[in-house]
């Protein structure tokens, strides 16, 4: 029998764009993987600090078949909302007064997309995922969606509260780290209000080109968005089963057919 040859940190450093294996010079980093280091470095802060654009991102929600509504939290700059993650929690009068005066029914689903700790993943990635999204549906049919500036997650509570909706989807920049400038989280909450907690949504994470692709992002928030409502709960006490379900989705069809 033929000893498999042992593996390397080198093969290690093909399976993660996690800093392993980066060598020394000296008592140092070689200048390369210093470089890389500062270049990351430097992208996670552009992301914290691009610009967002709510017009762009409604005009591809437009698109799709969405109406929208742009809104905005109490932080009035970044800087304050980088400052008070308590003013991103809560929306100015303006956007108060606006969802509370739209015309609208009850709706099953809101969807909120949010700029958070990184527009440049709300620019790169939302759009296209609602489009795979509303796809993994079924019957469920979402209400207005809703673009907000300055948005911590808690937002989507009084935003789905305000719009009478039953579950609320808040797609958001995720906090960049130094091998992701640019993912988008999901998180999802049942009968949103001012007294949910984080421990009663679920997250769906990391969605960006070298993580969840568009469309298995969207399966799993779609099984959440279906289960949470059949169940009416979220968060950890409802564990996400939709691996289970893709892997015997192929076998269920064998047996029907």
């Amino acid at each position: 029998m033929t000893t498999p040859a042992p593996r390397s940190l080198r093969d290690l450093r093909h399976l993660t764009p996690a800093r392993v294996g980066l060598g020394r010079t000296g008592a140092s980093l070689p200048t390369q993987a210093l470089l890389n280091f500062a270049l990351d470095h430097a992208r996670a802060r552009d992301a914290v600090h691009a610009g967002f654009d709510p017009p762009a991102i409604a005009a591809g929600l437009d698109a799709i078949g969405l109406r929208t509504l742009l809104v905005s939290s109490q932080a009035g700059s970044r800087a304050e909302y980088l400052k008070r993650p308590d003013l991103g929690r809560k929306l100015d009068a303006t956007s108060e007064h606006l969802l509370g005066s739209e015309p609208h029914g009850p709706c099953a689903l809101a969807i909120v997309i949010g700029d958070g700790l990184s527009p440049s993943a709300v620019k790169a990635h939302a759009v296209e995922l609602v489009r795979n999204l509303v796809l993994k549906l079924g019957a469920i049919e979402p209400g207005p969606a809703v673009v907000a500036s300055g948005a911590r997650v808690a937002l989507g509570d009084q935003i789905g509260a305000l719009l009478g909706a039953r579950m609320v989807v808040v797609l958001i920049g995720e906090r960049p780290g130094l091998s992701a400038p640019d993912s988008l989280g999901a998180y999802i909450t049942f009968s949103p209000g001012a007294e949910r907690s984080d421990a009663e949504r679920n997250c769906v994470s990391n969605i960006h080109a070298s993580g969840l692709s568009y469309d298995e992002a969207a399966f799993r928030i779609g099984w959440l968005v279906r289960e949470g409502l059949a169940r009416r709960l979220t968060g950890v006490a409802l564990k996400d089963e939709s691996g289970l379900q893709a892997r015997l989705a192929p076998e269920s069809t064998r047996r029907v057919t």
